[in-house]
């Protein structure tokens, strides 16, 4: 019987070997902090696939969806460039069959709604991690704050998330948990969803923006958790950027920083400036983005499976949680889950 990549791969890292390397495991299989896993940058665009589903028939582990608060709907609108309109992949679907078919170009809840249809179709599959860039931020003062995207998530994502208290346990922040491993075996994870959330590019470059994204939501969760109700939290607020020592110094806020553990930016960055192994021993997560452009640098689009297979395994060495390219049609890439480390 032939067996599919992702299907073997997940086979056999919970034997404890994957491409002849041994992995640490324990009864349940090794953990997420200690493996590397692939993913493709701007999963919702037609140009990189025709639906999103399709992203998760090609082994993908990171989906990403650029969001917009659009304050005159009040909707959550997805798409690259259009802070007003939708422009992306995501269907109208109810069940398996129909997230192949129907007009595109829904709002967020439509591709919650379509991943966690795919993963119910797909319950052994290995956990997805969701990122979320917020365009322009949230507009709390429009109704579209951290509560709100929130509400959406328990409405569409519901049970498939894995959210900051499941990682939280009994442990006082999440920096405290993290550090302690706390974090749960990948074979228990099968058919969850991660979800980080990172300052827009349009945020980031707007000075009379004074509260971005992982602030505010930062802010949230710590409040929520001081108020005896972080389970309403789905979603891991983000340091991006990488910087030498610890990224989360640039925060004022000192009571605010345990309430990072993932972090996400450029591989190149990660590798040359800064000392990724101090984020493993910590277990933090961490995404590297545009793997293609560590030195030598290779074809972000197309590069040999060979090629592909060289720098994911090198990254995997660097630490790297998850790495990430526009490697949309390496399916025999994207499925691996590689030893962190």
């Amino acid at each position: 019987m032939k067996f599919p990549t992702a299907t073997l791969a997940s086979a056999l890292l919970l034997t404890g070997v994957l491409a002849g390397v041994p992995v640490a495991a324990n009864a349940d299989g090794p953990k997420l902090s200690h493996v590397t896993t692939v993913g493709v940058h701007n999963t919702y665009e037609t140009s990189a696939y025709d639906y999103l589903a399709r992203s998760l028939d090609a082994g993908t582990s990171l989906i990403e969806l650029d969001v917009w608060p659009d304050v005159i709907t009040h909707e959550w609108k997805v798409s690259h460039g259009n802070p007003l309109g939708n422009d992306n992949n995501c269907v109208a679907a109810n069940s398996a069959d129909q997230l192949y078919s129907g007009g595109r170009n829904k709002n967020l809840e439509y591709c919650l709604d379509d991943i966690r249809i795919w993963l119910a179709a797909h319950p052994g599959h290995s956990p997805v991690t969701l990122k979320l860039e917020m365009k322009t931020g949230f507009s709390d003062n429009f109704g579209l704050g951290p509560d709100e995207l929130d509400a959406t998530f328990r409405a569409h994502l519901g049970g498939a998330a894995f959210r900051p208290a499941d990682l939280l346990g009994t442990y006082s922040t999440l920096d405290e948990a993290a550090r302690a491993d706390h974090w749960p075996s990948l074979d228990s994870l099968r058919g969850k969803v991660i979800t980080e959330i990172i300052p827009g590019t349009v945020e980031e470059g707007n000075p009379t923006d004074t509260l971005k994204t992982d602030v505010e939501y930062a802010r949230y969760l710590r409040s929520l958790a001081a108020s005896g109700r972080v389970g309403e939290a789905n979603i891991f607020p983000t340091v991006h950027g990488a910087a030498p020592g610890d990224p989360r110094a640039k925060y004022p806020d000192a009571a605010l920083r345990p309430w990072f553990v993932v972090f996400d930016g450029d591989a190149k960055a990660w590798v040359t400036q800064t000392d990724p192994g101090w984020y493993d021993a910590n277990h933090y997560y961490l995404v590297m983005t545009d793997a293609q452009n560590v030195s030598p640098p290779i074809d972000g689009h197309t590069p040999t499976v060979e090629q592909a297979n060289r720098r994911v395994a090198e990254l995997a060495k660097r630490h790297a949680s998850v790495v990430t390219a526009d490697w949309t049609g390496l399916t025999t890439v994207l499925p691996q889950v590689l030893p962190r480390g």
